[in-house]
């Protein structure tokens, strides 16, 4: 029997099942890490929406976010996505 018909079948397009970063924490190479400045933030959910990894999170009424740590690649996909740039990346230090 083929090996590979064994394995549950994957969606189109995705490399794992949804929800399987949860029991890899990614954070741990991540060169740069998101500051959110909170000074222009509309609320608009761009950077909880467009996150990879699910791990920015906030109140958009009281227009505050911030991102899980132990998630976080560093990918700037939030800061480059915040239509006030409200968002900088910095490098990470340990």
């Amino acid at each position: 029997m083929n090996k590979l018909l064994s394995i549950e079948k994957l969606s189109i397009g995705c490399v794992a099942p949804p929800g399987e970063s949860l029991a890899n924490k990614t954070g741990a190479w991540r060169t740069q890490r998101p500051v959110f400045k909170q000074k222009d933030c509309t609320g608009c959910r761009a950077c909880e929406m467009l996150c990879p990894e699910g791990c920015v999170f906030g109140d958009p009424k009281k227009k505050q976010f911030d991102f899980d740590p132990d998630y976080c690649k560093g990918c700037g996909m939030c800061a480059v996505e915040c239509p006030v740039n409200d968002i900088d990346m910095v490098m990470e230090e340990k």
